[in-house]
């Protein structure tokens, strides 16, 4: 059955959800903007005995696709740490960023970087939970912006069945058009596991990863809710807290409706 959560505050994972009614959860299991290991989860017990999805977004840091071997070593052992303690909270998927590289890369070397990562991750036994890479908002050295840029990499790595998450906030922002936006995401990847339901508080194509809630961003909300609905898989909303609530109300109402038609 499909999930809708929200993104929440690691500290307290299910009282939050509790409190916007969000039946899946998905948190940082460290700082977002660094390279700390994640620690065992204090409430790790309490997290798998509720019985709702969990998933683990890594650090904004990680940049597996980089020709930077000081950045995209450290990336691929923090990703292996996290999808560990991912794998210890029963969670449904990591979700990652797919990176990008600096002006003048040439983008083949930087799919072959991921390539890579997998092989080596195929030749110890797999990673334990799923890899969900997200599309992202903007870069002109983007691996994963814009739907050709995932196709070559999809080209690249299919093979090893990666998941794919699909963020309706970076879509709008990276100026890929909505229209038909899951069924264009399938051709390629074959799948889509998660969908992040966000609007966006700037104009299509800005490149801004700046996330709205569904009644004051650019995107309209029917729009996203038939995203959703087309996606027919879990669904994390990552919208601000004031009205997130309100935000996962809409989806389930949505959700009911076109079950009951």
């Amino acid at each position: 059955m499909v999930a809708i959560g929200a993104h929440v505050d690691a500290a307290d994972p299910l009282t939050r959800a509790a409190s916007v009614g969000a039946r899946a959860m998905q948190f940082f299991l460290a700082d977002p903007q660094g390279w700390k290991a994640p620690a065992p989860h204090p409430l790790a017990a309490e997290i798998i005995a509720s019985g709702l999805p969990v998933y683990i977004h890594a650090p904004y840091v990680i940049n597996v696709a980089t020709l930077n071997n000081r950045v995209r070593i450290p990336s691929r052992k923090l990703l292996a740490r996290h999808a560990a303690a991912a794998a210890a909270l029963d969670a449904r998927g990591l979700v990652v960023h797919g990176g990008h590289l600096t002006a003048g890369d040439d983008p083949a070397t930087g799919v072959d970087n991921w390539r890579k990562l997998f092989v080596q991750a195929d030749a110890d036994g797999g990673f334990p939970v799923p890899i969900l890479i997200e599309n992202t908002a903007g870069g002109a050295n983007a691996m994963a912006r814009r739907l050709d840029q995932l196709a070559r990499l999809w080209d690249a790595i299919g093979e090893f069945s990666p998941g794919f998450a699909l963020d309706t906030c970076h879509a709008h922002a990276s100026g890929e058009p909505r229209e038909g936006i899951v069924d264009r995401v399938r051709a390629i990847t074959g799948r889509i596991d998660l969908v992040h339901a966000n609007n966006s508080r700037d104009a299509a194509g800005s490149g801004a990863d700046r996330h709205a809630n569904f009644a004051t961003g650019q995107i309209d909300p029917a729009r996203l809710t038939a995203i959703v609905l087309e996606a027919g898989c879990d669904v994390i909303v990552e919208t601000p807290a004031a009205g997130q609530a309100e935000d996962i109300a809409l989806l389930v109402a949505a959700a009911a409706a076109a079950a009951a038609s």
